[in-house]
């Protein structure tokens, strides 16, 4: 079979039976995805992966025998390859998941039940394979997350100065605002940039492709490693300084201006690019109401969502950046954007956060 037609080979674990039925079901009507297998633990998993040789494996994190991330940090030590975390809807279910992303896994998707329906689910699982299996595996023995300078590695983010006061913070930076969006790899790629920027920076906001009650945990875990403030998005929250609002899973996020003050719209909404929330969604209002007080960047992810309202933002006068191929784990949504010319520059991730204090100092 020629190598452009070859189907995207998964294998399912999941020690619930009822949901590798479903999984795999709902896989097999993609023409372009085969289930070659499933495992109801890691211990049969890895025989399976060995034999059969997926491109990509699904994965529960909370099963018998051996825990998902355990299984997880071995399989990226000696044989690494695709992940994408399958996970409940529970505050530990997302903890657990998240922590997956850090050890190497690609994305992450809910079980079945909840807020979306198992087509929902489907469609979003059907588009996660097929960008894990585009996806660039970082060598062994490479951890996520590193910070590039220059053509350089560094484990260490850029160092940029805290602020000499939050009043000083909020008279240069009220009116600004730092609007981020990302998919697959796209936590580990946000939590690179968010960790650089010092208490006074101008508000941000970001849409990450991520389902519900997971972006909370995402919110959290963020807050305890960066220097500003980050939570979860909630209708009417202000855009301040030193803050970074997450948009929630399940509902678009839009910028808003009443006066002087930048706040944030949460609500439902059609799907826009298979997604909800959507970054061209939140980028069209960026547009329309930060116009070139505002610096937009698109991170690593599959797709096209963000590259029209990158677009839009720059022809209002906006600074953007998207990121570069290498540094990216699916150069997709950067590639669409750089492709209709959203972007002024184009950026290795360790560089875009000092790039983009520099474009909101300027503009």
């Amino acid at each position: 079979m020629n190598q452009a037609n070859r189907k995207i080979k998964v294998l399912i674990v999941d020690d619930s039976a009822i949901v590798r039925k479903i999984l795999a079901q709902e896989l097999s009507l993609a023409s372009d995805i085969e289930v070659i297998g499933t495992a109801p633990d890691p211990y049969i998993a890895r025989d399976k992966i060995l034999q059969l040789k997926p491109d990509v494996v699904t994965l529960d994190v909370e099963m018998p025998r051996m825990d998902g991330i355990t299984f997880l940090k071995k399989l990226m030590k000696h044989y690494p390859l695709p992940i994408i975390i399958v996970s409940s809807l529970t505050p530990s279910g997302s903890k657990i998941a998240l922590e997956a992303l850090e050890f190497g896994a690609i994305d992450i998707i809910s079980k079945p039940g909840g807020p979306y329906s198992v087509k929902d689910l489907s469609e979003q699982l059907t588009d996660k394979i097929r960008a894990a299996a585009r996806a660039r595996i970082p060598s062994r023995g490479t951890a996520r997350g590193v910070v590039q300078t220059a053509g350089k590695t560094s484990s260490q983010p850029v160092v940029i100065p805290k602020a000499v006061s939050m009043g000083q913070a909020l008279a240069q930076s009220t009116q600004k605002i730092l609007a981020i969006g990302a998919s697959t790899g796209g936590t580990e790629a946000i939590k690179n940039v968010l960790m650089q920027l010092p208490i006074q920076s101008p508000g941000i906001i970001v849409v990450q492709h991520m389902p519900a009650q997971f972006t909370k945990a995402f919110a959290q875990r963020l807050n305890s490693l960066c220097q500003i403030n980050v939570k979860e998005a909630e209708d009417g929250d202000s855009v301040l300084p030193g803050t970074a609002l997450i948009a929630p899973g399940n509902y678009h996020m839009l910028l808003k201006r009443s006066g002087a003050r930048y706040f944030v719209v949460v609500k439902k909404g059609p799907l826009v690019h298979h997604q909800r929330p959507s970054v061209d969604v939140l980028f069209h209002s960026v547009a329309q109401y930060a116009g070139s007080n505002a610096v937009g960047v698109i991170l690593t992810g599959m797709g096209a969502d963000g590259a029209q309202g990158l677009l839009k933002m720059k022809e209002a006068g906006a600074r953007t950046i998207a990121q570069d191929e290498k540094s990216c784990i699916v150069f997709g949504m950067p590639k669409e954007a750089i492709k209709i010319g959203s972007a002024h520059k184009v950026l290795p991730l360790g560089l875009i956060a000092r790039e983009a204090l520099q474009m909101l100092t300027l503009n």
